[in-house]
């Protein structure tokens, strides 16, 4: 069911999988621009076509919002409070703080940190629902203080509406796709225009999201879910659970393993194929395997590590808080046998909106930080400005900008 490889012949499974976004650009940039055209009139025809929509408005109203989250059970409320809690732990965390320094007398240099006005989170309903991805959007954009926070969503479902009402979404709006991207974009009379897009999507969302950077502001460009497990040694029912959990996300989902253990390498195959006979998903799961995942055999954890680094996977499981100083590239690291992927997808803490497709080499995962600018402060006494001078004055001339000089030196009663 999944490939057992040595590390000299798993080198084309590791080379990263291109994102192939020219086809799906092709398709999406005339939607962006009918949208930025057309507005709502736009928006309503790409939602009732690619979204099923039938309504006459894609915003949801407040009060079926209420009414989503007077449905939801006990145990997801207080599952949802429990993930709440911890991401909003780690949000503030994350947060840059206001500071301040001065490096010489008379200069006082500081920053101080705005949130955006506006974000929007995209939320996947389709295959899988994902009101875990509420909680990963929404709490750290509220933490960071930002005042309009909103979902969009393709298809209506009761765990993210009631979610989004109940983490503080100021608005939810029923549309998916390159569609609603655009209208985050640009805006619309019925969406609020975001400073900053984010959360998964398909290769659609994806493409929309890179040709509107700039436009506005987007979290990074994603690709296929992947996970990547280093492990001497273990619980093979553990690690092939791991991976499966991994694989069922979908058919491009990536699952491997490096191991300098063969026996190892055999047990967590067999224990791959035991689990598959009684998993609901495992028409997905198996093709994800079959495709592109693999347990390679390497010739110790110092070439598991170093694979590891050149893949960049968005997750990695390592056996013990050792290796983590020779990590350099991952979008979240996994310490020790009980710290399973999925608590990172629900209910520890870090964010599950991660870089994928090497963008770990880039950057980390989404974060508080993402929703605010930290804007720089500057204050000279006419002293610190006098002792600069000469400095400023030399290098703007070195440039060839003169006024730049000028406008420093004129204060101090130089005639030009």
């Amino acid at each position: 069911m999944i490939r057992i490889l040595d590390s000299k012949d798993a080198q084309r499974l590791l080379r990263r999988r291109a994102a192939r976004l020219e086809e799906a650009e092709a398709t999406v940039r005339p939607i962006l621009e009918d949208v930025r055209r057309r507005g709502d009139a736009a928006l309503l025809e790409y939602a009732r076509r690619f979204d099923g929509f039938e309504g006459r408005s894609v915003l949801v109203p407040r009060a079926r919002l209420e009414a989503a989250a007077r449905g939801l059970s006990r145990a997801f409320r207080a599952a949802l409070r429990t993930s709440e809690r911890n991401v909003a732990a780690f949000a503030r965390m994350q947060l840059p703080r206001p500071q301040r320094i001065s490096p010489m007398p008379g200069l006082r240099l500081s920053q101080i940190v705005r949130p955006v006005d506006a974000a929007a989170a995209y939320i996947p309903s389709g295959r899988y629902p994902l009101p875990s991805t509420v909680v990963m959007t929404v709490v750290p954009a509220r933490v960071a203080g930002v005042e309009t926070i909103m979902v969009c969503t393709p298809r209506p479902a009761p765990e993210i509406f009631g979610a989004a009402r109940l983490l503080g979404a100021t608005h939810v709006f029923q549309m998916g796709g390159a569609h609603a991207i655009a209208a985050f974009a640009f805006g619309t009379k019925t969406v609020p225009r975001a400073d900053r897009i984010v959360g998964p999507g398909n290769i659609y969302v994806a493409a929309a999201k890179k040709l509107l950077a700039g436009e506005t502001g987007i979290d990074f460009v994603a690709g296929p879910s992947e996970i990547l497990l280093i492990a001497a040694e273990g619980d093979p029912r553990a690690i092939a659970a791991d991976m499966l959990a991994q694989a069922e996300h979908d058919t491009d989902a990536a699952a491997i393993l490096l191991t300098p253990s063969r026996r190892l390498a055999r047990a967590v195959a067999a224990e791959i194929g035991r689990q598959l006979k009684g998993l609901p998903t495992a028409e997905t799961a198996r093709e994800a395997l079959r495709r592109n995942s693999a347990i390679i055999v390497v010739s110790g954890l110092d070439e598991a590590v170093e694979l590891s680094n050149r893949f960049a996977p968005e997750h990695l499981s390592v056996p013990d808080a050792s290796l983590l100083a020779r990590v350099r590239h991952a979008g979240s690291v996994f310490v020790g046998p009980y710290s399973p992927e999925a608590a990172g997808d629900y209910v520890s803490g870090p964010n599950h909106v991660l870089p994928t497709s090497g963008a770990a080499r880039l950057r980390g995962g989404l974060s508080a930080a993402d929703f605010v600018k930290v804007i720089s402060v500057q204050q000279l006494t006419p002293a610190a400005l006098r002792r600069l001078a000469p400095a400023v004055a030399t290098l703007a001339r070195a440039e060839g900008l003169e006024a730049h000089a000028r406008s420093v030196e004129i204060r101090f009663g130089k005639e030009f």
